[in-house]
């Protein structure tokens, strides 16, 4: 499976993820072939690209949880969108903590790992779908780190509202002649934060956790200290679901980073994003997990047939070149390291569960949902 863009889809190319429009009605599902019809509405859509199948590649199973992301995704951002869109023009929050609740009620209590799919955006939507994975990925950090219930409802809630400069109009913000164009990204993010303060007056925690999460990722590029800043939890749940997302997810003019490539940049700045707080993002979501095909530092592919929970980044995969099982937990394989997710064909999905057990390697097992392929 692979990203591409809208500019370049060409027909008979086979979708991996179900394309739904944005009144949530599913227009292509799993496995369509694109027609050039297809093609020319997927365009019109604004859809910035979408997922497809390499030419032989399988597609890939579901579980119930997927399928119910993947639902839960495209029917709540309608919501965001319509609270957000509010704020700008009126400067008051009415539905904010009500979305919320409902994003925790669904993900805020997890005794798991999800699959975090990524969904389809467009230039229109982008910022929402943000601010809804954001806040997602926020509630199960939170949950993980067993923060108390006002705490991650405001965390989330910040998540959703911490965007909120890169939509709203700034007439008051904007020297005579200017315009919202004329801001920088940094300069609407300080906007919008300043905008909140009104906006969330009884709830002041939410500014704070958004100014502070802003501090911290400035600071990769400033070099500025902000170890002097007491910095509420909040904040530091909000940074690494922020650079998660912004990272995987779809962009304007680059192909996403991978999840392991997102998980090494948020390891290798540990001033910025705390070590716990990245520790419960790795027990919040999957990542190498079995089935995934991986490229190693010595160019080398292989298969990951178990995942290590103390370390995520050494699991123990099958080398696709003899066949050889390797645990890169082990001392001796201090050396081999993995470099990255492959995309493309020898990504598989299907693994003979019964063989594995048989050879004595224990695996957890998914429950795969039976999709209609059109």
């Amino acid at each position: 499976m692979r990203f591409v863009k809208s500019e370049d889809l060409k027909t008979g190319m086979r979708l991996a993820r179900p394309i739904y429009n944005k009144n949530g009605v599913l227009l292509y599902e799993r496995n369509s072939k694109l027609s050039g019809q297809g093609i020319v509405s997927i365009r019109n859509f604004g859809l910035l690209g979408i997922f497809i199948l390499e030419p032989a590649e399988p597609v890939p199973p579901m579980t119930r949880a997927d399928v119910e992301f993947e639902r839960f995704q495209t029917m709540c951002v309608f919501s965001i969108r319509e609270e957000l869109d509010s704020i700008a023009k009126t400067g008051r929050a009415q539905k904010t903590r009500q979305i919320a609740s409902e994003i925790i009620r669904n993900y805020g209590h997890l005794d798991a790992k999800i699959n975090f799919l990524q969904n389809l955006r467009s230039k229109e939507d982008y910022t929402y779908k943000h601010s809804l994975n954001v806040a997602i990925l926020c509630a199960m950090i939170t949950n993980v780190m067993n923060m108390m219930v006002e705490e991650q409802r405001e965390t989330v809630q910040a998540a959703l509202v911490h965007d909120i400069g890169k939509i709203m109009r700034f007439e008051e913000e904007i020297a005579a002649g200017g315009s919202l164009a004329d801001l920088t990204t940094e300069a609407k993010e300080i906007a919008g934060h300043a905008f909140l303060e009104e906006a969330f007056s009884s709830k002041p925690n939410i500014k704070r956790i958004c100014s502070q999460a802003q501090k911290l990722l400035s600071s990769i590029k400033t070099g500025e200290d902000t170890s002097s800043i007491r910095l509420v939890n909040g904040a530091r749940v909000l940074a690494v679901a922020e650079t998660y997302d912004r990272m995987t997810a779809m962009k304007f003019n680059e192909e996403p980073a991978s999840e392991v490539e997102a998980l090494k940049y948020l390891l290798n700045h540990p001033k910025v994003f705390h070590e716990k707080v990245v520790d419960a993002l790795i027990k919040s979501v999957n990542i190498l997990v079995p089935g995934v095909s991986v490229e190693l530092n010595t160019g080398e592919k292989a298969l990951v047939l178990a995942a290590n929970e103390k370390d995520i980044l050494r699991p123990r995969i099958l080398m696709f070149r003899d066949n050889s099982v390797r645990d890169l937990a082990d001392p001796d394989m201090e050396e081999l390291e993995i470099k990255d997710i492959m995309r493309t064909l020898d990504n598989r999905h299907v693994m003979d569960m019964d063989l594995l057990k048989k050879s004595g390697i224990q695996v957890e097992e998914e429950e795969y949902v039976e999709i209609p392929i059109i």
